[in-house]
């Protein structure tokens, strides 16, 4: 069943439940989907079992969700499509990083395989997003960095800015006010907010000689 053949409400389940242990592992459940997709806990049972009859999900009652061998795969395509179009509209059209996920979550139902092959081509076949997101490559491996939370970092120590989550475009933009990307270099503490520790993900910064 190539990912094509999918329509984009299964392609949207497939991508969101892979991505929701990407950074945070943990079961997911019918009700943690339905706050994720914004539906209601019965479409959301209703789409699940369809899901488990295609043998894309496996799913045990009252239990955690699950992505089969196969739902993966398609996950991941789904997660390289969006990524490689946000990265695309960033570097190529001067998107701001604030600007992009809504852009993508349109255009990534709407491009071919070949298309996506070519814009990876052209970006020199990146490994990370705008956001410090893995890209995976074409037969589904991702890049996923060793990182933990800003909010879990010891103080005192340099960090490299790994990862900053895109949920909320209005803390991008106030965190790019203020220099901080990925790649950015600090130093717990910092003037950051609640908020803003938790969706910041770290390295330890490199030392320097």
């Amino acid at each position: 069943m190539p990912l094509s053949e999918l329509s984009s409400t299964v392609q949207d389940y497939l991508k969101v439940i892979w991505s929701a242990t990407e950074w945070a592992p943990g079961p997911v459940t019918v009700t943690r989907l339905a706050e994720r997709m914004g539906v209601r806990k019965a479409t959301v049972s209703d789409a699940v079992r369809r899901l488990v009859d295609a043998g894309l999900l496996a799913h045990e009652p009252y239990g955690g969700v699950e992505l089969t061998e196969l739902g993966r795969g398609h996950a991941l395509g789904m997660v390289r499509r969006h990524r490689l179009i946000e990265t695309f509209l960033v570097d190529m059209l001067g998107y701001g990083w604030d600007e992009v996920h809504d852009e993508a979550e349109n255009l990534e139902h709407a491009v071919s395989d070949t298309l996506v092959d070519r814009i990876d081509a052209l970006l020199g076949h990146p490994t990370r997003d705008p956001h410090g997101d893995p890209i995976p490559t074409r037969d589904g491996l991702p890049h996923l960095p060793d990182a933990i939370l800003l909010a879990d970092a010891p103080a005192g120590v340099p960090l490299t800015v790994e990862r900053i989550s895109d949920s909320d475009p209005a803390l991008l933009r106030a965190l790019a006010s203020r220099g901080i990307r990925p790649g950015t270099v600090l130093i717990k503490p910092a003037d950051f907010t609640a908020e803003e520790a938790a969706a910041i993900w770290v390295s330890a910064a490199p030392a320097v000689e």
